[in-house]
Formats: structure tokens, C-alpha cells, sequence
């Protein structure tokens, strides 16, 4: 990589989410790098387990090179939509969670409009207890009701972006402003 003054490195965009399992993912990430590229950044996709064999399982093979990958990102871009249920990928999740503990700021896209609670109330059957605690109503296990999208470890540490590319460009804004 050319990192002279007149050609800088292209901030590096770690893309996370359960888009490795689309039947389209090759041509979903060609898509993704492209846009990366137009905005003068550079994708950083996750492994898949199709990387060169090691003496190691795939399933950390995949874990080391996609950790490592996203250590030497400049930024992540993140898939949140629902997966399999009413909550982001676990994997992309714990993804976000490490980008966030490395300081690595995060964009996430793929969120559902409305509240966690609210679509919590049209899954399953909930109902404010005496004290207005929103609850499952077989287990009373309460549901968060903050109003944000997301749970709030992940609303309060990250932006939120509509489409994959408005957090494409989301993330170029927050990497091109100056530090505080």
C-alpha cells in the first residue's frame, strides 16, 4: 500500500453482518466495496471460511482472521437488521462489541423503524405490570423500553444509518472530521 503524502492510505472499513450467509454474498460485497471505493474508502470484508486451509478448525480459523481484520480497521460498518428472530446476528454483535472496546467507531444499518419494545409487543405477548415495567406475559421477564431501535448497549455506542450506503458515508464523514 502506497502511504505517501500524495496518495494517503484509504481508511480501512471493516463491513460486519450475516451477509456471508446471503446467497448473493460475493456479488453483495463486490457491491459494498465499490461504494467503499467511491467514497475513497477501503472494504475490509470478513473471512468465510473459503481462506486458504490451516491446521486449525474452520470455525476459528474464521474467528482469528475476521478479529484480526477488524483490529486493523479504521471504522466498521455494520448489518443490524433482525436475523433469525427479533435481535441483530450474535456474531455481528459481538463484532460491534469489539469495535467499540477498541474505539473503532461503528455504523450500523438494517435497523428496523420503531422501538425494540415495539416490535417486542407485536412477537409476543407483553403487558405493563403495576409499575408500567413492559413484560413478557408467560415468563414476566421485563422488555427494555427506552425507545431507541436497538438494545441500549448498542443504540448509545453506535450511529444509525438507513441503508448500507448512507453508513458507508456516514463513516467517511465521521473518519474525515477532526479529533476532539
Amino acid at each position: 500500500m502506497d502511504t505517501s503524502p500524495d496518495n494517503p492510505a484509504r481508511p480501512r472499513i471493516y463491513l460486519a453482518g450475516p451477509d456471508v450467509f446471503r446467497p448473493d454474498a460475493r456479488e453483495h460485497f463486490v457491491r459494498l466495496a465499490a461504494a467503499c471505493d467511491a467514497l475513497g474508502l477501503a472494504a475490509l470484508l470478513p473471512a468465510d471460511g473459503n481462506e486458504e486451509p490451516a491446521a486449525q478448525a474452520p470455525e476459528m480459523q474464521i474467528y482469528q482472521a475476521n478479529m484480526q481484520r477488524l483490529r486493523g480497521a479504521d471504522g466498521v460498518v455494520a448489518n443490524l437488521a433482525c436475523f433469525r428472530g427479533l435481535e441483530p446476528d450474535s456474531g455481528t454483535v459481538f463484532e460491534v462489541g469489539a469495535a467499540v472496546a477498541l474505539q473503532i467507531p461503528v455504523v450500523a444499518y438494517g435497523v428496523s423503524a420503531g422501538s425494540y419494545a415495539d416490535r417486542a409487543r407485536e412477537a409476543l405477548q407483553c403487558a405493563p405490570d403495576a409499575a408500567g415495567v413492559l413484560r413478557e406475559s408467560g415468563s414476566g421477564i421485563a422488555v427494555e423500553d427506552f425507545g431507541q431501535p436497538l438494545n441500549l448497549m448498542l443504540a448509545c455506542s453506535i450511529h444509525i444509518a438507513p441503508t448500507p450506503e448512507a453508513a458507508l458515508q456516514k463513516m467517511a464523514e465521521l473518519l474525515a472530521a477532526p479529533a476532539r
